[in-house]
């Protein structure tokens, strides 16, 4: 008998890129990928220890998974430091320095 595909694998997977690459969105998006994905792959791996002898595809569910608890974490502390920003400098604060950069550099 042929090993079906466990369902969602290559979107977990992806999930857990996606939470990585967009931790530095200010936070939210990583944390909305990497959430997703987390419980996508809970309920994946449950069906995984159901029957594991008729699935495949359960390694892209663990690098997934791993993949999106560090994006939480990129994020979560990306999220962390803009707020700290936003409360200690304020956002006017913070569009005087952009401004600053922009002389500085010449754009």
């Amino acid at each position: 008998m042929e090993k079906q595909k466990l369902p969602n694998s290559t979107l977990i997977l992806v999930f857990g890129i996606l939470s990585i690459v967009t931790c530095c969105c200010y936070g939210v998006l990583g944390l909305i990928f990497g959430v997703i994905a987390i419980v996508m792959a809970k309920k994946a791996t449950a069906l995984y220890l159901e029957n594991p002898e008729i699935y495949s595809g359960f390694q892209n569910v663990k690098t997934g998974k791993i993949l999106s608890i560090i994006g939480i974490v990129l994020s979560a502390i990306t999220l962390l430091v803009n707020i700290y920003f936003l409360v200690s400098v304020g956002q006017e604060g913070i569009l005087e320095m952009q401004e600053e950069i922009m002389r500085e550099y010449g754009m």
